[in-house]
C-alpha cells in the first residue's frame, strides 16, 4: 500500500456517486497501477482547518490510558503512537499545535483502532472517543469488539438473513452489520433495530472480509 498527494483537477455529480478526477504531480503511477492492476483507492479529504480543542482532548484522554496500560510515561505515548500513525498511513510526523482537524481525526481513529486490537482499557466508552463513526463500527467488526461497550463481540446482522437460510452458509457480504456482546446483542433484538439505533448512536456498516464469521 502506498500513499500519494493529489490534486483534485474535476468534479461532477453522478446519480450514483461522485466522479472525481486526480491529479498527482511529480510521479509515474501508470506502470504500477496498470501491472498491479488497481482499481480502488482511497481518499482523505483536508479542507485546511486544524485541530479542535475538543479533538485534543479526544487524543490526550486515549493517550494517557495507553500510557497507564503500557507504563510508559503520556509524552512517551505521545511520540510512540505518532510513529505508528507515520507508518501505518505513510502521512508525515505531525504536531497536536497546529495539525489539520483531518490529520488529528485520522490519528484518534488509529488511537482507537490500536486501542481495540491490543485490548487497551479505556477510561470512557470508546464510542464517546472517537471522531470517525464509521470507520469506528468498521474496526469493531475488524476486532470483534462491542461497538457499545467493547468487551468481546459478534456479528449482529441489521438487514435480517431470512427464515430458512443457512446463516453460515449464506454470501452476506453486502448486508449491513454491527459488532455487538452478547447482552447488547439481545438488547437489540429485544427493542428492535430503530429504537437501538436511535439510543446508543450506532448502525449497521456493510463490512467484507475473505473469511467472515457468520455469527448472530
Amino acid at each position: 500500500m502506498s500513499y500519494e498527494f493529489a490534486k483534485i483537477t474535476g468534479i461532477k455529480l453522478d446519480v450514483s456517486g461522485t466522479e472525481m478526477k486526480i491529479f498527482v504531480p511529480n510521479k509515474n503511477l501508470v506502470d504500477t497501477v496498470m501491472e498491479k492492476r488497481i482499481h480502488d483507492t482511497e481518499i482523505r479529504l483536508d479542507d485546511g482547518r486544524t485541530i479542535t480543542n475538543q479533538q485534543r482532548k479526544k487524543a490526550y484522554a486515549t493517550l494517557r490510558d495507553m500510557s497507564d496500560w503500557t507504563g510508559y510515561l503520556p509524552e512517551e505515548m505521545k511520540q510512540i503512537m505518532k510513529y505508528e500513525y507515520v507508518i501505518r498511513t505513510g502521512s508525515d510526523y505531525f504536531s497536536f499545535a497546529n495539525c489539520s482537524i483531518d490529520t488529528a481525526r485520522e490519528f484518534i481513529t488509529m488511537l482507537i483502532e490500536f486501542s481495540l486490537e491490543h485490548g487497551i482499557h479505556l477510561s470512557d466508552l470508546a464510542i464517546n472517543r472517537t471522531d470517525d463513526i464509521g470507520k469506528y463500527l468498521y474496526y469493531c467488526l475488524k476486532h470483534r469488539k462491542c461497538s457499545i461497550c467493547g468487551r468481546r463481540g459478534e456479528i449482529h446482522h441489521v438487514d435480517a438473513i431470512g427464515m430458512g437460510n443457512n446463516r453460515r452458509r449464506i454470501d452476506d457480504r453486502q448486508q449491513k452489520k454491527i459488532c455487538l456482546c452478547r447482552e447488547h446483542h439481545t438488547e437489540a433484538h429485544k427493542i428492535g433495530r430503530v429504537n437501538f439505533d436511535k439510543k446508543y448512536k450506532v448502525y449497521g456498516i456493510i463490512f467484507q472480509e475473505e473469511t467472515v464469521e457468520k455469527k448472530i
